[in-house]
């Protein structure tokens, strides 16, 4: 394994994940949809970015996941994968690009690693999407499952309420994470389910277990970006920890160049040719 001077992988793999979790060494995963950003995150040595489809919302301004299509999904894909040195990108299938179609899931699967250059995919779903898993590793493409919250089923579910509480989904949970992880996924995220239970799903699958929402006692978290920086204000779930307050950092600032725009002192005589 290439490392560093400081003994960290030069280059995060689905390989190096395994063995973060084989020797108890948490995993850092964010979310990130463009150059800028990426470039950043990449450079405060997170493990994994994930070109969420939560572009949808925090990009777009959508209600939900679901309207973001497999071309945006590129894009911003393509945009992230050339800002990165060190991080692991996974990518959103997007609504509509695999549910019920493993043919459909491979043939979007291969547009997203050819096209942006990407290092894996990531399906919500368990059992029901197993097939389309096993189809999308025949060709290579590593794999993350997510269970629990799974945002693209928001109709089905009609809420955004903690998961797997009761007893028959739990159980439900656990087979299917075991499921995913006997058809090839080399890591599953879990979201919005009770601790405990992610806990135990951590403990009886090999393959690293990625929390939001779901306790401390995984193998890694994840959070949006524009949640963690505090860029979005309007979302404030229980398991969200703001790590700055960006909305009024940049609001206070665009505040002030309006005022000197506006009062003529920018730009001043240093500021001109």
């Amino acid at each position: 394994m290439s490392t560093s001077k400081k003994g960290s992988p030069k280059r995060i793999t689905t390989h190096v994940l395994q063995e973060m979790k084989n020797k108890g060494v948490k995993i850092s995963m964010l979310t990130a949809y463009d150059y800028s950003m990426a470039g950043i995150v990449d450079a405060a040595g997170v493990d994994v970015i994930l070109v969420g489809d939560s572009a949808s919302n925090v990009m777009a301004g959508h209600e939900t996941t679901l309207p973001i299509t497999l071309d945006q999904m590129i894009y911003h894909a393509s945009s992230v994968v050339r800002a990165i040195n060190r991080s692991l990108v996974v990518v959103d299938l997007p609504f509509g690009a695999y549910q019920g179609n493993s043919k459909e899931a491979l043939t979007s699967s291969i547009r997203i690693m050819k096209e942006s250059g990407a290092h894996a995919v990531k399906l919500e779903g368990g059992s029901e999407i197993v097939e389309s898993i096993e189809r999308i590793l025949s060709a290579g493409i590593p794999v993350m499952g997510h269970l629990g919250l799974t945002p693209q089923s928001i109709y089905k579910f009609g809420t955004y309420v903690v998961r797997a509480k009761e007893t028959e989904e739990a159980k439900k949970l656990i087979e299917d994470a075991k499921a995913l992880e006997e058809a090839g996924c080399f890591a599953i995220v879990l979201e919005k389910i009770p601790a405990k239970l992610a806990q135990k799903v951590a403990e009886t699958v090999k393959i690293p277990v990625i929390g939001i929402g779901a306790g401390g006692d995984v193998d890694g978290q994840v959070l949006v970006i524009h949640d963690m920086l505090g860029i979005t204000q309007e979302f404030s779930p229980r398991f969200l920890r703001r790590y700055n307050d960006l909305y009024s950092s940049i609001k206070s600032s665009v505040e002030n160049y309006i005022e000197d725009v506006k009062s003529g002192d920018f730009p001043n005589e240093k500021e001109q040719y």
